[in-house]
Formats: structure tokens, sequence, C-alpha cells
């Protein structure tokens, strides 16, 4: 149906409606003759009359009772539909589907759940946690959590908090039997705590930076776990260093069950995005979330 069928339609249903031209137009909003063409232009595509006229009346034809009775539940859908659409405009409702790694859901989205949901209690937030790099548009998700240097070419990516360190770390039993390491090429004479990405099978090279010098480090040691909050406690028992956000050594570090080391190879790198397809419409709930973390980021800044 052309949009100019519909308001020929509709036209017709307000004459009827409100019993004459004169205050059906005032009610769509034109003027009385403008009203009157567009219903003769209806009655002449259809090929009908539908709609009998006299000085002091309308009133519709038997073809025009038919059709009217036919119209008004179906235009009653579609007042119905407008304005649940722009319900969720004011008030977002919905799923909203997100890809996440563990670091990100423990340590960034966590804590904005409740608070979330306080302010959208209509928005069901959907959390898949996994490291491994997946299509999130394949796999039905509307936005996705990484890295930047994760990121697709082709995704939008919006910045989710400040930026983030790795911290390289160690209980004090371990480096009074053991020693601390002055430069990350130390840690090959040091037991290690390895991570084995879920992606490849593949161990992390641990990675340093200062003045400008890189250095990725095969690193060797008693344990390799793909879970790496397992490495946190091993840490703290004294098994070796580990190697790990500092979200996830805050505590440890705060109350000394974990000393710092090498800490002017480990500085702040951008932090964590969320992202979605730049060829498709983005849904309300996601953007009521974008919008959220954003306002969340700046007053915890």
């Amino acid at each position: 149906m052309r949009g100019s069928d519909f308001a020929e339609l509709r036209a017709f249903a307000a004459i009827v409606e409100h019993g004459g031209f004169a205050r059906a137009a005032a009610h769509l909003g034109m003027s009385a003759s403008a009203l009157s063409q567009t219903l003769r232009n209806l009655e002449e595509r259809l090929g009908v009359r539908l709609l009998n006229r006299t000085t002091r009346s309308v009133a519709p034809t038997e073809a025009g009772r038919q059709m009217l009775a036919r119209l008004t539940p179906a235009m009653a859908e579609i007042d119905a539909a407008v304005a649940q659409a722009v319900e969720q405009r004011q008030n977002p409702s919905g799923l909203l589907r997100l890809n996440v790694t563990r670091v990100a859901a423990l340590h960034f989205l966590a804590p904005l759940i409740a608070p979330f949901h306080h302010q959208y209690p209509d928005i069901t937030l959907d959390l898949n946690v996994e490291e491994r790099l997946v299509d999130i548009v394949a796999g039905g998700f509307d936005a996705g959590v990484r890295l930047h240097e994760k990121l697709a070419k082709d995704m939008v990516a919006v910045k989710l908090g400040g930026e983030v360190r790795m911290r390289v770390v160690a209980s004090p039993a371990y480096l009074a039997r053991h020693g601390r390491p002055s430069t990350p090429g130390d840690l090959h004479r040091h037991r290690c705590l390895n991570y084995r990405w879920p992606t490849n099978g593949s161990l992390y090279r641990w990675e340093f930076e200062c003045d400008g010098e890189k250095q990725e480090i095969a690193v060797e040691g008693p344990v390799i776990v793909d879970e790496p909050e397992v490495l946190v406690r091993a840490a703290m028992d004294g098994a070796g260093i580990a190697y790990l956000f500092e979200q996830q050594v805050a505590a440890g570090l705060a109350d000394g069950r974990l000393l710092p080391l090498l800490d002017a190879w480990t500085p702040p790198f951008p932090g964590f995005y969320l992202y979605y397809p730049a060829n498709r419409q983005m849904p309300r709930p996601l953007r009521a979330f974008i919008d959220f973390a954003r306002q969340q980021a700046e007053q915890g800044a």
C-alpha cells in the first residue's frame, strides 16, 4: 500500500467518525476542500461511491459501510503499533545480547548490571561470556566487548571506561625464596604462571614496553590454565609470578598478599570497547546501554 492510499482511507474513516467534512478536516489538520478532494480521489480509484452527501449530512453507502467495518480494526492495530513504537523509544525494552570476555564481564560490566536494571527495568541483559572471538552477527548478538586490538575493522567501536593495565605480581613468600626480576628477560629464570589462549591453544606471551622498547616474553613455569582467575590464587599462594589485569589483582596488591614487579614495563593501554556492525540499525536497548555506560564512566572519572 502506498502512503497516499493509507491517507485516503484514513480520511474516509475520519469523515464517517466525525459526521462531516468540516469536523474531520479539523481533526486531520487540513482544509475541508482538500479533504473533499482526497475522498473523490479514493472513490475514483476504487470505482465505487463510499459516501452519500447532502447539504446537511454525510453517511456511508453500503459499500462504504462494509469497507469501514473492516478498516476500523485494522487502523486500530496500526495506531496501537505506532503507540508501542513511541513507548519503546521513550522507555526502551526488550532483549540485549552481548558477547564479552571474562575480564570485561567480571570487572567492567558486572558493576553496571544493577544500576542499569534500575534505570531500564524493561531491558533484559543477556551476557554470553567467552574468550574466543566470535562473529556476533552470525551468533545473534547485538554487540560484543573486547580489547580494541581484537576488533574487526568493519565494526563501530565505543569505548567503555578508561585505560587498563597489566600487572606482574608475586607473593612475598615467593620473592623471599627466588628474588625479584629486574627486567623482563629475568623472567626466564623464574617460575611463571602460564595462560593458554582458548582460541588456538597457544600460550600467551607476556607483553612489555618501556621508553619505546617493546618485548614479548615466552615464560615457563609449573602451571598452565585457560582460566586466568585461577592464577590469582596460585600467585597469592606462592606458586610463581603471574601476569594479569590490574583489576584481577587489585585486592591482593591492596592487602599485601601480592607485590608488584616490573611496573616500569607495564604502562596503561586502551581498554575495552563495545562494538557492533556498522551496517545495522542500532536497537533501542543497545543505544540505552551505550549511553548509560558512558554516563557511568564520566561519573567515575
